[in-house]
């Protein structure tokens, strides 16, 4: 077991610190709301600081999951900042989904004190992260990712190690992008079964066992045709991501249509005032369009 700190205690970073201190691992967590981090610390018996420093301060591991680049500067770099707490041979783990610009700007400043710097986003929502079942794909040299693996797996179904430091980070744009045209074909079909008087759980019993099926399918069609959208990712947050894969894919060359045109879908969404629906809330902008 291992002194750990876990700086960002949203609703993925909560349940993630909840499930290393339940392994047995001696933990200490971090949140710019400091009654957040004392109310987690309650919880589950581990320790609350009041900076990234003082969190990390003696850590072998310190795992992060904040909300963009901005963010993970802010609890990286500083007097305050993490790594200013940091030993020499300990590994710092991100989690949040970032650039790789940033991932790469803080694994060079890592580097600098000594200490490994792995870029970990995870996929699988905050169900994924209250179950323990997170994908998690990484970049970073593969003999600190070999030990830092272990604890990562606390709440990981999968993780794996991609490449250099960024690799982790241009997966989960390739996550992100797949995601974002599953959403769109699942509210297109399902907008169109409506309009044809269809039933649409029946539709989905059938289609959903060949090879229409997906993870979407199987666990937004319910909320989808109730016209509920509180279950997961915010669009906001899909906004943030899809930004980095575009940004990404004019610097690589790479062409991403589709992606462009969810985007702009999702920046309707917002203007109709559902920032904070969840990524599947799609298909009301169809339904709007009745």
């Amino acid at each position: 077991m291992s002194d750990v700190a876990f700086l960002g205690l949203g609703v993925m970073g909560y349940p993630m610190a909840g499930h290393l201190a339940a392994k047995g691992h001696a933990v200490t967590v971090y949140n710019r709301t400091t009654s957040k981090a004392e109310a987690w610390a309650t919880q589950h018996g581990g320790t609350a600081a009041t900076t990234p420093r003082d969190a990390a301060r003696g850590k072998a591991f310190v795992m992060a999951c904040v909300g963009n680049d901005d963010d993970l500067r802010s609890v990286c770099l500083g007097e305050n900042g993490a790594f200013a707490g940091m030993e020499t041979g300990s590994i710092f783990v991100d989690h949040t989904t970032v650039s790789a610009q940033v991932t790469r700007e803080l694994h060079a400043a890592a580097a600098e004190r000594g200490i490994a710097f792995i870029d970990a986003p995870v996929s699988g929502g905050q169900a994924g992260a209250e179950n323990g079942a997170l994908s998690v794909m990484c970049g970073g040299e593969a003999e600190p990712y070999a030990r830092a693996e272990e604890v990562i797996g606390a709440y990981a179904r999968i993780c794996r190690r991609l490449g250099e430091s960024g690799a982790g980070q241009m997966t989960k744009m390739c996550n992100q992008i797949a995601i974002a045209g599953l959403v769109q074909g699942l509210s297109e079909a399902l907008n169109f079964a409506e309009c044809a008087g269809l039933d649409g759980k029946s539709v989905v019993d059938v289609i959903s066992q060949g090879a229409a099926g997906s993870w979407q399918m199987s666990n937004r069609y319910e909320t989808m045709l109730a016209d509920e959208f509180e279950h997961g990712f915010a669009v906001d947050w899909m906004r943030k991501d899809l930004a980095i894969c575009l940004k990404t894919a004019d610097e690589t060359g790479a062409s991403l249509p589709v992606t462009a045109l969810v985007d702009q879908f999702y920046k309707d969404v917002q203007s109709m005032g559902g920032g904070r629906w969840d990524t599947s809330s799609l298909i009301k902008r169809l339904r709007a369009l009745k």
